[in-house]
């Protein structure tokens, strides 16, 4: 869990058609405008665009698609039917999926709420688990891929994810729902809205509460969603709107395992796709080693001034304050941590009750050491440090956040407008760790707090829930803290315009921002003046380092006819580095080669409309360059007289670290009859590094080596030039139909296609050129996982009630056929070669196992294999077939 931001964005959204038509239950596609979505949602400063006008690629996903189909599949998964989207589960914890856009993942892609970015002040990660409740008042999901058309200078390199919520002044309306699928997942909903009154006011209110657990064993749930919107028009010139949303909620997590460990605890060979290794049962009670838990409750106050028939202006003010974190653990038993095979039973679940008992003194037989020829019982029994005895901890990520958007927007003629505006923001980080579970012991003793030498007890245990009070401390008392406490502060100020130009065929735009960013980091554990990091003297407060952003984008959409159209847009990001490349390894030590990632973009798009098929292609080509990437760990020879062999470890800040995403992108809709209709997309992309890097080399002590005597190299060059990025499927399909065989009755179903799909690698010293030769590493590159497909089949049926009420149910299925896939590749583990081996000596030096014997035993061993791939590569597995239903009462 990291903290969520959140800053205020215009948007320009053009409605284009493979998703569109999920809207048909509110009105035909084919008459759908802009105008409906600015009827049913908070627009805010949002600016929502034309079809055939804004030269954007954009997807939107309506509400009634959301309601139909989305059941108990985490939230962004909706958009797995639009171009160049690829959404997972992740690890399947509740709120644990996420979503890469043109193949770049939450951190470079923006998330939007009524135009306000939520990604991660300090990382630029999202977490969904933080939006979950959305689900329940969204009105529609835009993706703009792409730079887009966004006036600010956010993180928008693959595209822009916007959720567009209820306005306060919705129709007249209550819903009662009741969710259930499989796992026992339970979701009450109950929501009011009362129209706009005669005098302007009006209201919307939402509660919900969903529990139960995922497909995935070890991963129980609970989450609440509370929303409450307060609209008031007193004429036409003022619009007021106030909204106060959050979604507190617990879930357990899942981290990936080897391939070999979903087989080892499957049946008949095939993979346990529930497995997951960080529960088992204590004292007969689930427990996890990984609970996420947080609520970030949001607030804003949004005016909207007419000031004439010409000129308005738009301002909000928000608010957040994020509360909550993760646990893992401190500690180990006998050396071994709590991911030890020693600490598990024989069907992978953590032996917590043999924990427990450990902590308290018991010897346990088989907790043996590294050597695995003792099993000592605990020396200090119910006093748990760093290195003995294991508690659970919680790294807490707690934000205050607040900030203001203004944008003025003018119509100096028939043809042209103009508008401006100022972001300001302001962001503070509380990270400090608390105890959340003792395990048998009675304290922890804390000794990295360097104020409190040479240690201090911690007897407090903190529930890993987030709190009722959306406005609780952050931290509660600063003499229980353990294992960090370290805060972050992110000032943030921008000015941003745009001039637009449009008549019947023609509409332009081009639009600009500049951004000052300033980051500081604070370590509440430090001595001021007298702690050493990487060989210099730091103090608490590292102050603020200001850095400059801008971009310019520009674009341009001809209407050849009322069927054909063309558009080509442009742009260029100067994006300043996150907080953890200012301040990198979690230190107080600015980074010496800190610079701005530069993104050029260019892309064409072609639009057909006609009464009864829509489609729309775009071919994209995005430069992402000079990405901070550090390497560790690498080990330079520095032979000495004595020591002809010695090495110094060293690190490397890479400069020129380069990608280059192309592609093209293919979307349409076929309305045969008022009873059937069909969409698809197809989207094939090449995304590869570029270039190969290079990087000055520093030992531990933050010294160059070119001050290190007999250091063989003071830089290295990593072989990174043509190697495929990792973590999205680069090539993406689907096709589905609505059927409408009886009035109020929809049958659906999709078929899905991904390939392509590379596994993630660590950019490390396995990269290095060496005297001019490119590594293995390098040549071989990410692995390629298999391609799969998936069909999911879905039902809604509207019984029509008296006084115009109605009742609503439907049915979903997911991954229909029980489809075996692996969803997310975490590692790039190749089949190895004979090369890979070496010759085994024993003392006397005479070979016991040759190369040769050593490969045949691998090769010939199926256990080492699964469907082509090393079988100890770590992966994700797709859920299973999983369904869901839902029945509402609207009235």
């Amino acid at each position: 869990m990291k903290l969520i931001n959140k800053s205020m964005l215009s948007v320009v959204i053009t409605l284009s058609t493979a998703s569109v038509y999920y809207a048909q239950q509110v009105q035909d596609t084919v008459k759908t405008t802009s105008n409906d979505i600015e009827q049913v949602v908070l627009t805010g400063v949002a600016d929502i665009a034309k079809d055939r006008k804004t030269p954007v690629a954009v997807s939107t996903i309506k509400e009634a698609q959301i309601v139909e189909r989305l059941g108990n599949q985490e939230f962004p998964e909706i958009l797995n039917t639009t171009p160049s989207i690829y959404a997972t589960k992740g690890g399947g914890g509740f709120g644990d999926g996420r979503v890469n856009v043109r193949g770049f993942d939450m951190n470079n892609t923006a998330v939007m709420i009524n135009g306000v970015p939520v990604n991660d002040m300090e990382s630029g990660a999202v977490y969904w688990s933080n939006w979950a409740g959305l689900s329940d008042v969204t009105s529609a999901m835009q993706v703009q891929r792409g730079l887009g058309s966004s006036k600010l200078a956010i993180a928008s390199i693959g595209g822009t994810i916007n959720v567009l919520t209820r306005a306060a002044d919705k129709k007249r309306e209550g819903n009662v729902t009741v969710g259930l699928g499989n796992d026992g997942y339970l979701k009450t909903l109950f929501s009011y809205n009362t129209g706009k009154s005669a005098n302007g006011w009006s209201t919307s209110f939402l509660m919900s509460r969903t529990a139960g657990a995922m497909y995935v064993d070890g991963t129980d749930f609970e989450s609440y969603n509370y929303y409450f919107a307060l609209g008031y028009q007193p004429n036409k010139k003022h619009d007021f709107q106030f909204t106060f949303t959050g979604a507190p909620q617990w879930h357990m997590q899942n981290y990936q395992s080897r391939i070999s460990d979903y087989i080892k605890y499957g049946e008949d060979g095939e993979p346990n796709r529930r497995y997951n290794p960080n529960w088992g049962y204590l004292q007969g009670e689930t427990y996890s080693q990984s609970v996420n838990f947080y609520s970030k409750p949001v607030a804003s106050i949004n005016w909207d001034w007419n000031i004439s028939e010409k000129s308005k202006l738009s301002t909000v003010l928000y608010a957040s304050w994020g509360r909550g974190g993760g646990t893992g653990f401190l500690g180990s038993i006998n050396g071994n941590n709590i991911n030890s095979a020693k600490l598990k039973n024989s069907d992978g679940l953590i032996r917590w009750d043999d924990i427990y008992a450990w902590n308290q003194g018991t010897a346990i037989a088989d907790f043996t050491n590294a050597a695995g020829t003792a099993a000592p019982a605990n020396p200090t029994p119910g006093i748990a440090t760093r290195n003995n005895g294991l508690v659970r901890r919680s790294h807490i990520n707690s934000h205050d956040w607040y900030g203001f958007l203004t944008n003025f927007q003018h119509k100096i003629n028939s043809n042209w407008n103009f508008s401006a505006g100022l972001d300001g923001r302001y962001y503070y980080g509380y990270h400090p760790g608390v105890i959340s579970g003792f395990l048998g012991n009675k304290e922890y003793r804390e000794n990295s707090n360097l104020n409190a030498a040479p240690y201090y007890t911690v007897t407090q245990s903190y529930d890993p829930k987030p709190s009722a009070n959306p406005f609780v401390k952050a931290i509660k008392d600063d003499s229980q803290i353990a294992s960090r406490n370290f805060n972050g502060e992110v000032l943030w100020l921008g000015t941003f315009g745009q001039l637009e130009y449009s008549n019947d065929a023609i509409s332009a735009f081009v639009q600009g921002s500049l951004s000052n960013q300033q980051f500081q980091r604070i370590d509440n554990w430090i001595v001021d003046g007298v702690t050493k990091q990487q060989n210099q003297v730091v103090n608490t407060k590292t102050g603020f380092k200001g850095i400059w952003g801008y971009n310019v984008k520009a674009g341009i959409n001809y209407n050849i006819n009322e069927q054909h159209n063309v558009f080509a847009n442009m742009g260029y990001y100067s994006k300043q580095p996150n907080n953890y490349a200012v301040y990198p390894n979690n230190q107080q030590v600015l980074n010496s080669n800190l610079q701005n990632e530069k993104i050029a973009s260019a892309e064409l798009g072609y639009g057909f409309r006609s009464s009864a098929f829509r489609a729309n292609v775009n071919l994209y080509y995005t430069t992402w360059k000079d990405r901070f990437q550090r390497v560790t760990n690498i080990n330079i020879p520095t032979p000495t007289p004595s020591n002809p062999n010695n090495q110094t470890r060293a690190y490397a800040n890479l400069l020129g670290v380069q990608e280059v995403h192309m592609g093209m992108e293919f979307e349409a809709f076929y309305k045969v009859t008022d009873y059937l209709e069909f969409n698809g997309m197809l989207s094939i992309g090449n995304w590869k590094y570029k270039n190969n890097p290079t990087g000055e080399l520093f030992d531990d002590n933050n010294l160059p080596l070119t001050d290190v005597p007999n250091a063989t190299s003071n830089s290295v060059q990593l072989a990174l030039d043509g190697v495929k990025v990792a973590d999205a499927a680069q090539t993406t399909a689907a096709l589905g139909f609505t059927l409408k065989p009886v009035k109020n009755l929809s049958v659906f179903s999709t078929w899905r296609y991904a390939d392509n799909l590379y596994g993630t690698f660590n950019i490390d010293q396995n990269f290095i050129i060496n005297n001019g030769v490119i590594p293995k590493a390098a040549e071989k590159g990410a692995l390629k996982m298999p391609s799969y497909n998936l069909f999911d089949l879905g039902l809604s049926y509207t019984f029509n009630l008296n006084n115009g009420n109605r009742l609503i149910v439907t049915g979903n299925v997911y991954n229909l056929l029980d489809t075996t896939y692996i969803s997310d590749g975490k590692s790039s583990n190749h089949v190895k070669e004979l090369g890979d081996f070496k010759d085994i000596k024993n003392g006397a030096g005479v070979v016991t196992s040759s190369a040769q014997q050593q490969y045949d035993a691998y090769i010939n061993n199926p256990s080492n294999f699964y469907k082509g791939l090393d079988s100890s590569n770590q992966v994700f597995f797709g859920f299973g077939r999983t369904w869901a239903a839902s029945i509402s009462y609207r009235f």
